[in-house]
Formats: C-alpha cells, structure tokens, sequence
C-alpha cells in the first residue's frame, strides 16, 4: 500500500513534468514563428531602491540615476512606480520621435492647466494643442528672430548701465530681473512695461504654484499656493486679455503704426494675435492669446535664466576657457564694428554679431549639458512598443508606464562624451563635435524629434546677449563656492546666491 502510494506520487510527479515540457517546447515553437514577443524590462525592485536612500538623503539624483543606469542598463523599470527609464541616444530614440498615439502627455501634466488656463496646453484636445505649438513655432522661428535682438541687447545695456564702477551682486537675482525685462519686451509688448511690477509680482505668485502638493492636487482650493496662484492668473489673464482687446480693435492702423515705431507687430504677443487655426481660420480667441503668453513666459524664464547663470558660473570657474571667451569677444567687436553699414565704428547689426560666436555658443551649450533645464523629460505610454539597446538587447515597453528620459544621465554617458563629468566646451568644436559623432538624440538638453524645444535659437539669443555684454565690459570673478543643483525644486536651479564680482572695463571703443 506505502509502495503503491509512494509510485502513483511519483508517476503523476513525471507526467507533470513531460506535459509541462511538451507545453513549453510548443510554445517556443509558436513564439519563433510568430516573432518572439520581446520580455519587459528589467525591473528595480524593492531591496534596490532601499540603496538608493543615501544618495536620496543627500539630495543627489544623478549619483542615483547613474548608480541605476550601472546596474540595469540603458532601459528599466521601477516597478513601485510603473517608470520605465530610457537611457542613451538608441534607447531613446522612440521616446523622441515615437508618434503621438504611441508615446503621449496622457494626464502627466494636468498640474499646469490651473497655472495658464483651461484653453490652452494640457487643457485642451490633442489636435488643438498641437496646432498652438505650431503657433509658438511661427512666433519663434528663425527667420523672426532677428526682430527681437534690437530689444534684447537694448534691455541688457539698459539694466547694466545701472551697475557702478565696481561692486558684488548676486548673479542669480540679476539675471532673473534682467530676463525677466527681456521677456516682458520681447513677449509681451511694450503696453505691459507701464505695469511690469505688478505683472512680475503676479507671475511669482503663479510660478510659486508649481509645488509638490500642486502637481498631486492641482485643483485643491485648501492649499495657499493654489489660491494665490489662481488669483493671480485671473488678473494676469485680464491685463493680457486688454492688451489683445486693444490691438485688435485698432486693427491695421495698429499694425502699420508699430511697424514704423520698431514694436508692436515685432513682438511675440502679436504674433499669437494673428495666428489662425486651419480647420476653421478662426483666431486665438483672447483667452488663449494670454494662456499661450504666459506659458512661453513661464518656460523662456526658467530656461534662460538657469542656462545664464550656470554658463557664468561654469565660465568663472574655468578661466581658460573665459579667457578664450573674451578673446572671441575682442576680434568680434573688431570685426563687427568695422563692417558696420553706418560708418561710425559701432555694431549695428546685433544678430549678425550674436551668431557669429561660435565659442560663447559652445560655452553655453556645455553648461546645458551638464545642467539641462529639464534633468528628465516623461511621458506615457499609450501603445506597448519595443526598445532596442545600444548592446542589441530589445524590451517590451508595456502600454500605461510613464516613460522617462534622464537628460541628466543621458548627456555624460561615457561612450560618446569623453570624461564627461568635465566641463569642456572644446568637445563641441572642430575635430571632435562629440555629440555629432555619437548620433542623433546624443544631446537632449531641449529635447529631441517631435520633442524638441521651439524656443532653442531664442534662448542661445538672449544669453549671448548677456553674455557678450558682461564678457565685454566688465572683469568678473566668482567669489562664492561653484553653486550646488537644488533638486528639492520642480525645476531644479542653482542652490542659493551665486555671488559675483565686477570691476567694469571696455575692450573696445564701441
């Protein structure tokens, strides 16, 4: 009885295990003529997030993307969160160029329709957002840029003629109050200088509306900064809203009128005006006018003023490369006011001068490198699709997952980038171009594809500007410790005051 027990366990035991491997020999079968569905990503799990938490204590995200990056590979999964990350130039390739019934915002950004409005962005349909973005495009393409450099280097030599002889500011302010007069010329108009203060102070109220508890609870009326935000918005709405009311009842007078006064028509804000939606040719109704304005305010704030005060503090760090920087500053200014049109020895045309520098470009744009103004760019998921590694390996992204690409590991990877925790410029120039060599979506600091950032050449524009003119008249030094990245914010900037002294000087006669 025991014996005859013990082998009917032991025969069921062994057809158990014949079933299941004719099971899984068919299944292989089937899976290699059908094409082998790709497995998911590697997941991180628990115990491996648990070693994450010093490097979380310390506020150091990049030591933990890298510490991930090391241990998983270009593309994995933290499963508690349903992230997938996309690390690298291949594995991201779908992410920036993926179509937009594959990889879309989904809901990821409804904390930004209470900050601009429900008429515009993420608070809008897919279709009518995509034709505001081709609004911002017409507004900021190259061949409209010129228009606008006149009123940037006016505002820059305007704000800096204020500085004395010699003195110690912090960088960070001054070039957050000099953006800030930029953008309001630029953008919005000359009407909204008479009450910038008050357009300044409500936009600080909206901008401090981007918090962790507004990005969980953007509609929440308890929290302060909501209520003061929502406030704010509503009377911002209503100053731009009159500007746009007022321009277009003067109509083609109006636009005749600036046009010979050298503003109005020249601006963004006017650019918005006149954009048409093709289905209909309706116009941006004044409502979506002013959450489209202060949208643009809000990313060309953030942007530029980061990028220029990481550029200054990279350049006063590293005194060849400054160095080389004024040089290029010296044979331009020469070379410029020489070809001026008028004949007096003075740069007349300012565009033509700010593109013409290829060393400060590359100065700024290694800053961007190691200091993107987006240190992650996410989306989601809306149909599964499969990755391929750089080594060949492929994963199944799962339909639903945000996805993520880390600008900030990205942009150091050491395959393409040569020491690349190195601030180095010269790894953009002639014979080396290392971004170029490592192929597209090398360098992501404003995206890439579909993702890619229209305000790019507006923003190189405006801190070179800055940038040629303190480099030009003034001797600088950094006299505060190189600034460490707040990564407690949103919007991760430069930790604290960045002190700077000046000690004014001219390089040329101009």
């Amino acid at each position: 009885m025991e014996i005859t027990s013990t082998g009917a366990v032991l025969l069921a035991i062994a057809a158990l295990a014949i079933t299941a491997a004719v099971t899984e020999i068919a299944r292989r079968r089937r899976r290699g003529v059908a094409c082998e569905t790709p497995p998911p990503p590697p997941v991180v799990n628990c115990t491996a997030l648990l070693g994450l938490l010093p490097a979380l204590l310390r506020g150091d995200v990049p030591a933990m993307m890298r510490r991930l990056y090391t241990e998983f590979g270009s593309v994995f999964t933290v499963g508690v969160l349903r992230v997938t990350f996309l690390v690298g130039p291949e594995a991201s390739a779908h992410f920036f160029q993926g179509l937009e019934s594959e990889v879309g915002h989904g809901r990821l950004f409804e904390f930004t329709v209470p900050m601009f409005g429900r008429e515009v962005g993420h608070g809008v349909d897919d279709a009518t957002r995509m034709e505001q973005g081709r609004f911002f495009v017409e507004a900021l393409k190259p061949n409209r840029l010129r228009i606008h450099v006149d009123p940037m280097v006016q505002e820059v030599e305007n704000y800096f003629a204020k500085w004395g002889q010699d003195g110690t500011v912090d960088l960070k302010h001054e070039l957050e109050q000099l953006l800030l007069l930029i953008s309001g010329r630029c953008l919005l108009g000359r009407e909204v200088m008479a009450r910038f203060d008050e357009v300044c102070r409500l936009f600080r109220d909206i901008e401090n509306g981007l918090n962790l508890m507004s990005v969980f609870f953007p509609y929440s009326r308890v929290i302060p900064s909501n209520r003061r935000r929502d406030a704010a918005r509503e009377k911002l709405h209503a100053i731009i809203s009159d500007i746009v009311r007022s321009r277009k009842l003067q109509g083609d007078h109006h636009h005749d009128h600036q046009e010979a006064a050298g503003n109005g028509k020249h601006d963004v804000l006017q650019s918005l005006i006149d954009s048409r939606y093709r289905d209909d040719g309706r116009a941006a109704a004044e409502a979506e006018v002013a959450g489209l304005v202060i949208s643009l305010l809000f990313a060309a704030k953030h942007t530029s003023t980061h990028a220029s005060v990481w550029t200054g503090a990279r350049l006063l760090s590293h005194r060849e490369f400054l160095a080389a920087a004024v040089d290029e500053q010296e044979h331009l200014v020469r070379k410029h006011a020489a070809a001026a049109a008028d004949g007096t020895g003075t740069i007349t045309d300012h565009y033509g001068f700010l593109t013409d520098m290829p060393t400060l470009h590359r100065c700024i744009k290694e800053a961007l490198r190691l200091h993107p103004p987006a240190p992650t760019m996410v989306r989601t998921a809306l149909k599964q699709f499969a990755v391929r590694t750089r080594e060949g390996h492929e994963y199944r992204v799962p339909a639903g997952h945000t996805i993520a690409s880390p600008i900030v590991i990205s942009n150091r990877v050491a395959y393409i980038y040569k020491d690349p925790h190195l601030y180095d410029p010269g790894r953009f120039g002639p014979g080396r171009e290392e971004d170029k060599v490592g192929g597209k979506f090398s360098y992501t600091s404003f995206g890439g594809g579909r993702n890619s950032c229209v305000g790019e050449g507006y923003a190189y524009l405006q801190i070179k500007a800055i940038w040629s003119h303190l480099l030009r008249n003034f001797e600088l030094r950094l006299v505060s410790p190189f600034p460490k990245t707040d990564w407690s914010k949103l919007v991760p900037e430069p930790k604290g005051k960045v002190m700077v002294s000046y000690k004014r000087r001219q390089l040329s006669t101009t």
